[in-house]
């Protein structure tokens, strides 16, 4: 378990920032064969970015909601982000021809979506937990003094 960082926290990065959100929605989960290979493509694909700093890729969390699994990508530049979907070397590529034929083959049992943000500014407050987020994917700094407001770190 990671440990825990008391006290209040912040993350610490300057520069272009691109928060980039990718979640799946299970219409019918019984048709594992529909969702399941593009589940188990996705910890594979996060291995290989995680694994090449030249990638522009951060870091990432997941989370699972009523609606399906989301995952929050930090990416330092969109072009990072288009410049590696577009990778026919890299495991994106085949595992989204891969998933297009299976949605064919199942029309509707699973559905893919994804939204892009180019940051201006972002704003962050970790309190009594590991660095997550944003600071896990950056770097983590201790709110005081200038920070201790979040409208104030969102200015700095």
């Amino acid at each position: 378990m990671t440990r825990t960082a008391p006290g209040r926290w912040t993350h610490d990065h300057t520069g272009d920032l691109t928060v980039f959100l990718i979640g799946m929605r299970i219409n019918k989960p019984w048709r594992l064969d529909a969702w399941l290979p593009a589940s188990l493509a996705m910890p594979r694909m996060l291995r290989e970015l995680s694994r090449d700093p030249s990638s522009g890729f951060l870091g990432y969390r997941m989370a699972v909601g009523a609606g399906g699994p989301v995952l929050v990508q930090y990416w330092r530049r969109t072009e990072d982000v288009y410049r590696y979907a577009g990778d026919r070397s890299a495991a994106h590529r085949p595992a989204w021809a891969a998933f297009n034929r299976r949605a064919r083959r199942v029309p509707g049992a699973v559905g893919i979506w994804h939204e892009t943000y180019e940051i201006g500014r972002a704003e962050s407050v970790y309190v009594d937990m590991p660095p997550s987020g944003l600071a896990a994917a950056t770097a983590a700094r201790p709110v005081a003094g200038r920070l201790d407001r979040a409208a104030d770190r969102l200015a700095a």
